[in-house]
């Protein structure tokens, strides 16, 4: 460990590489030492916090990393697999999870901006921020994004929202049931 800690300090300290490349590094090469008998995991995730804090991205102060990792466990742990296989043999692709570690930071910003966004509509009625949710979507939308996008509007509101902007021919409502989701019109005819 002491050497790895060694290691990471020098190369942050000779800027030659990106901290986005090395801290999944660091943290692949912590897991694959595995210093603790129990805690492992939750130490990587709390290191990897500490160091892109460190490293200026700090957008873990406002969405949750962990929660990103758990919620992608399967991929996780694919990408922890593939990096550390030959590793103690020096053979190893960090690859993967350099991979993994970007997506999720990614994500993280995207999550961020969505609810800056959120926040700067604020001001707008509930019904002009069902619309602004559908403006900022390409493609199809069903009711249940909307009401996940806008948790603290009923489904009466969104609801009626809906039924306003097909009527007005802005939206184009496709499919029923469960299947139900919502087009602006100008996609349709384009």
């Amino acid at each position: 460990m002491e050497r790895l800690c060694a290691a990471f300090t020098s190369a942050t300290e000779k800027n030659e590489h990106d901290p986005l490349l090395l801290i999944p590094m660091f943290i692949l090469d912590f897991l694959c030492i595995h210093p603790f008998h129990d805690g492992n995991g939750r130490m990587s995730r709390l290191l990897t916090l500490l160091l892109y804090y460190r490293a200026g991205y700090i957008v873990g102060k406002y969405i949750s990393l962990e929660k990103l990792i758990e919620n992608s466990k399967d991929t996780y742990y694919k990408a922890l697999q593939d990096s550390s296989y030959g590793w103690h043999e020096n053979e190893n692709n960090y690859a993967p999870f350099i991979r993994y570690y970007l997506g999720v930071l990614r994500k993280a910003y995207s999550e961020f901006e969505e609810r800056v966004y959120d926040l700067s509509q604020k001001d707008l009625s509930k019904p002009e921020r069902v619309k602004a949710v559908i403006d900022r979507k390409i493609g199809k939308m069903s009711k249940s994004e909307i009401l996940k996008a806008c948790p603290d509007i009923s489904k009466v509101t969104v609801d009626r929202t809906l039924t306003s902007l097909v009527k007005e021919g802005y939206l184009v409502k496709t499919g029923a049931g469960r299947s139900t989701a919502y087009v602006k019109a100008k996609l349709c005819k384009g």
